[in-house]
């Protein structure tokens, strides 16, 4: 090995001495040790009450019964949090909080003693790293008891060194690194053995895998709730703007109305994505704005302020319809009509919804080709709206058909299986 490699070595072996993390961590195992102080008076009884045992066996004892109360206190899901927290902090280890909730079934096995064994070995490497560097530190401060030279002596365990001239500062100096070393060696072990302990058993990686899908079901729920409502808001709003411009000085009156419908539909698509922003947020927002097919009526009559003719056609009963299947109903519908809103020619829409027995019929029908209605000939889209309804129409277990219907004509025609409320 060249004199390269060596130096790297030593770089490389010097390098946790120097790092704040080391010393952090052993601040984290002597608060543990020191932590557990409180219960030795109560470890000392059984060796008190036993005092015709050998002095060996009451220091088992006594040491065994003092785990057993350290490990009962890991018991506590408060402990774990706290632990979790401080090994995150301190160890500078990434461990995910516990999960909330009640115990899973993993945790009435083996999982439910890991946070006791971890706080058992945590407390153990605490006292023995203390006690180790501790000794270290001191040897190494009273070895060179003569300052100018001469001779030191260090007493260990009953065992007398002495060390004479100059080596008395190489022994102190080897003491104090080997108590950085011990330092080093105890953050290690707790680093190494914080994830396998305190971090999430099998059970508790379920849960959170469960936890983060629903997270990501639900910002996908929330993106497609923005494209329908905020699209819709835009395509209309512009066309409505095209049709105030072009009737202002003719028509005041129709102008106004325009007007009028670009406010209310801006007020409601301020109202959609205020909730959105507060979920994106991770807060406290307010109750999510629901639309279904009883708000249809208004949301054609926005259509018509737009400019576009409407033709509805429906049947059955619509009222009955309730809960998801009316929301999702309702953003279809506008989906579609904001689609042929931009992208059709400016002929009649024709809207169907029909309610039986056992499903709930959604079509939108609109002329193709070049936009010949005033305002703008083609909108700028994110290419995400049929495949978003693609989607929403497969979790609701649904049929979807979206495509041309003869030469001249667009055809989006959806099935939702129902339940129709007594």
């Amino acid at each position: 090995m060249g004199c390269p490699a060596i130096l790297a070595t030593m770089i490389r072996g010097i390098r946790p001495l120097l790092r704040g993390s080391t010393y952090s961590g052993v601040l984290f195992a002597y608060c543990g040790a020191l932590a557990s102080l409180p219960l030795l008076p109560l470890a000392l009884l059984p060796a008190l009450s036993w005092r015709s045992a050998p002095e060996s066996v009451q220091i088992v004892l006594v040491l065994l019964v003092w785990a057993v109360l350290v490990g009962v206190v890991g018991l506590a899901r408060p402990v774990r949090r706290a632990l979790v927290v401080s090994a995150r902090r301190l160890l500078r280890v990434p461990l995910p909080n516990p999960v909330a909730g009640r115990r899973t079934s993993g945790s009435l096995g083996l999982d439910r003693w890991r946070t006791p064994i971890w706080l058992v070995l945590h407390v153990a490497v605490g006292w023995t790293g203390a006690l180790a560097s501790g000794v270290l530190f001191i040897m190494g401060l009273s070895l060179p008891g003569n300052w100018l030279g001469g001779e030191a002596r260090a007493s260990l365990f009953g065992t007398s060194v002495r060390v004479s001239g100059g080596w008395s500062w190489v022994m102190a100096a080897a003491c104090i690194l080997l108590a950085v070393a011990v330092c080093v060696l105890v953050t290690k072990a707790l680093r190494w053995s914080a994830p396998r302990l305190l971090g999430p058993s099998a059970a508790e990686r379920l849960a959170l895998a469960a936890e983060r899908e629903l997270l990501l079901a639900e910002r996908n729920r929330i993106a497609h709730e923005l494209h329908d409502s905020i699209g819709h808001t835009l395509t209309a709003a512009t066309i409505q703007a095209a049709v105030a411009g072009e009737v202002l000085s003719a028509d005041p009156a129709a102008a106004r109305a325009a007007m009028r419908s670009i406010e209310e539909s801006a007020r409601a698509a301020l109202e959609d994505l205020d909730y959105v922003l507060g979920v994106l947020r991770e807060e406290q927002s307010g109750t999510a704005p629901t639309r279904t097919l009883a708000d249809l009526p208004e949301l054609l009559d926005r259509l018509r302020h737009a400019g576009a003719v409407v033709e509805p056609a429906l049947s059955g009963e619509l009222a009955q319809v309730q809960g998801t299947l009316s929301r999702a109903a309702y953003r279809i519908l506008q989906e579609g009509l904001t689609n042929a809103l931009r992208h059709g020619a400016g002929g009649p829409i024709e809207v169907r919804v029909a309610a039986g027995p056992d499903g709930l019929d959604l079509t939108v029908v609109n002329r193709t080709g070049a936009r010949t209605g005033p305002g703008p000939g083609a909108f700028p889209t994110s290419g995400h709206g049929l495949p978003g309804l693609a989607e929403r129409v497969r979790l609701l277990h649904g049929e979807f058909q979206a495509g041309p219907d003869g030469t001249q004509h667009w055809r989006l025609a959806v099935r939702l299986p129902v339940r129709v409320s007594a």
